[in-house]
């Protein structure tokens, strides 16, 4: 397995701002690669230097093992991207958008035409070929974006925030076809605040705060870094702080707190947690009603790393 993206001791400043703060981070062939961070962690930042959009202070970034330039168009026209701004022609139709993108890396129009097609088909948007994008939902606009940056074939595709502000149904239909473009060779770099989709499609993740990498792993490898192992949610109509201090000292539990009649208790291992909490509450007296237990997902690495809730930043 080769490395397709080698990114070594970045720093990109805007003025006395330091966007980028000696980055280094390998993506390798065949990953579908996930960075989180807050707004203005340096996610955006970081792509346009790997695109060679924006000159960066230090560091090196080789793409395909040869050095990322603005005049690299061998490399760049083996990259894909879709941004989070759909961008597409409104005076163009469906079929006429994604030809002209495709056009960029592919001169030969036989060529074209059948990969024209393949894209439109892969997108689900064969009954639409003749629309305007101004005539499409948003979820088919997003597919639309998807297509002109798929349709050449790219080996390396960035999909920033591509399931903003859409619908369940759609965000399903965009989230499989990254799958399956990975699954056909793609190697994939997806930035995204809805931590399920990283969980359900990423194989490997990095956490980037105040322009630095401060976590890297697969999921599981991230839950396995922090202290929560089980969040247990009790619904309580009254509880009181010698029942929290009580719950405090049960094995594993290492947080609880009692809020609009809700009892959270987080543990840091164990396998029982649950029955030692709910055998607490039946020996107390305390009458309850629902009980959830989860374990660790990314928002609670994120929160534990980093101090602020990656849910809140989607907002």
């Amino acid at each position: 397995m080769s490395t397709v993206v080698k990114i070594e001791n970045l720093v990109k400043r805007y003025a006395e701002l330091v966007a980028v703060d000696h980055m280094n981070l390998s993506i390798e062939e065949g990953e579908v690669f996930g960075l989180l961070g807050p707004n203005g962690s340096g996610k955006s930042t970081i792509i346009s230097c790997l695109l060679a959009l924006t000159h960066f202070d230090k560091g090196k970034i080789t793409v395909f093992g040869e050095p990322m330039r603005a005049d690299n168009y061998a490399v760049k026209g083996r990259i894909g991207i879709v941004l989070q701004n759909v961008a597409v022609f409104d005076e163009l139709t469906v079929q006429e958008n994604v030809d002209y993108f495709c056009s960029l890396y592919i001169k030969d129009k036989k060529r074209r035409r059948a990969l024209v097609e393949e894209a439109v088909a892969f997108v689900g948007l064969e009954d639409f070929v003749k629309f305007y994008p101004k005539k499409l939902s948003g979820g088919l606009l997003r597919r639309l974006n998807i297509a002109c940056g798929i349709a050449h074939k790219p080996e390396l595709i960035i999909f920033d925030e591509p399931t903003v502000a859409v619908d369940p149904q759609s965000r399903n239909k965009i989230l499989e076809g990254i799958q399956e473009l990975n699954r056909q060779g793609a190697t994939i770099i997806y930035t995204s605040h809805y931590m399920e989709e990283v969980e359900q499609i990423c194989s490997r993740i990095a956490i980037i705060d105040k322009g630095q990498t401060v976590a890297i792993g697969s999921k599981e490898e991230l839950k396995s870094m922090i202290q929560t192992g089980e969040t247990i949610r009790v619904e309580v109509p009254e509880f009181t702080e010698e029942m929290l201090t009580s719950l405090r000292r049960l094995p594993h539990v290492f947080f609880a707190e009692y809020k609009e009649g809700l009892a959270t208790v987080k543990c840091s291992g164990g396998r029982h947690n649950v029955l030692h909490v709910l055998e607490y509450l039946n020996n107390a007296g305390v009458s309850f009603d629902r009980v959830f237990a989860e374990q660790p997902t990314l928002n609670d690495v994120f929160l534990e790393i980093t101090g602020r809730e990656l849910r809140d930043e989607a907002r």
